[in-house]
């Protein structure tokens, strides 16, 4: 049987009838119809996930407490640099508000990582060995470290309320406590960047670069500004220029979130998180600004407005990413696309290779 009879078609003298042109032909791009006569035969396939399940569980932590842990921790860090720096250079009023303030948010921040726990008993659990591969069994052990100098510090500017046999003991505890404390603050301020960094989250983890970096300047905005706010007019030098940069080295990490992330970065334009970063970014400018003015003025005012609205800037600014990371979680093309992305790169760059 020849070709033409086993499809069906009839051979005459004019050519050949009775066949179905577009039956044979290859589907795709390649084997498609031409440019111009209709386009390709199939249309390219969009992102769809099985059923439009997330791929990713999302967070179950709630946002006050673990974002509050976020916030608190990092006021904690950086005021206890100020604290030592105030120490140093003998201003006792920036000394005492900014050793106060540390052992403040220390608590609060113990308090809310507990309370999101759910029992004290888990935090003591957490401690029962130290894994340097898990940036949690880290973070707890240098906050456990840390909130005991903090303490002792906060105490020696209260020691003439304290009983008799305990004041000579503070007072010589004190000033090492509050330097030994600079120690560890640094880590205190950025580890909880490097925390959820270490996660499956897709704005966290492929912000993993900058956020130690923004979360960092963000607590050292929030400290100075609170810092500056707590102290006179004559002291608060020091605070307002660490407010000041970190809140413009905060500002230029989270441009380069956006800019680097690409699709990944829409959730932190978006919904709840874009509202608490719009408001961030406006409270960081307008209290970085007031603070520059209040240095050229010494305005006890603009020390409060500026320092209040740095604060608010931090505080929202982790409630955005926050957000913006358990929304990631819940779409699953934020973590679908940019694995095909990195997988076609990685093709192409071994097929040229």
């Amino acid at each position: 049987m020849s070709a033409s009879e086993q499809h069906g078609s009839e051979v005459r003298r004019d050519g050949l009838h009775g066949t179905a042109p577009g039956r044979e032909a290859r589907i795709g791009a390649r084997g498609g119809r031409k440019a111009g006569r209709g386009g390709e035969m199939v249309p390219p396939a969009e992102f769809r996930s099985y059923y439009g399940r997330s791929v990713l569980k999302a967070p179950v932590w709630e946002s006050r407490d673990i974002a509050g842990y976020f916030f608190l921790g990092g006021v904690a860090g950086g005021s206890a640099l100020l604290a030592a720096g105030a120490d140093l250079t003998g201003r006792i009023g920036l000394r005492r508000s900014t050793r106060v303030a540390a052992v403040a948010a220390t608590g609060l921040s113990l308090a809310a990582l507990i309370h999101d726990l759910g029992r004290p008993g888990r935090f003591v659990h957490m401690l029962r060995v130290l894994k340097p591969s898990s940036p949690m069994s880290v973070g707890t052990w240098i906050l456990s470290g840390f909130a005991p100098l903090v303490a002792v510090a906060a105490l020696d500017e209260a020691r003439e309320r304290l009983p008799g046999p305990v004041r000579p003991m503070i007072a010589a505890l004190g000033r090492p406590s509050g330097l030994a404390a600079t120690v560890l603050a640094p880590a205190v301020t950025t580890y909880t960047g490097a925390l959820i960094a270490d996660t499956a989250v897709p704005v966290w983890h492929d912000a993993r670069r900058e956020l130690p970096y923004l979360f960092g300047a963000s607590a050292l905005a929030a400290s100075g500004g609170l810092a500056a706010a707590t102290s006179a007019p004559g002291e608060a030098a020091p605070a307002r220029v660490v407010g000041i940069a970190g809140a413009l080295v905060e500002q230029a990490c989270d441009r380069a979130v956006h800019k680097r992330l690409g699709m990944v970065a829409e959730p932190l334009s978006q919904g709840r998180a874009g509202r608490y970063l719009t408001a961030a970014r406006w409270s960081t400018r307008a209290g970085a600004a007031l603070l520059a003015l209040s240095a050229l003025r010494r305005s006890r005012a603009l020390d409060i407005a500026g320092g209040t609205a740095l604060v608010a800037g931090s505080l929202f600014a982790r409630l955005g990413y926050f957000h913006a990371g358990a929304t990631s979680a819940t779409e699953p093309r934020y973590t679908v696309v940019p694995q095909r992305e990195r997988a076609d790169h990685a093709a192409k760059t071994g097929a040229g290779g």
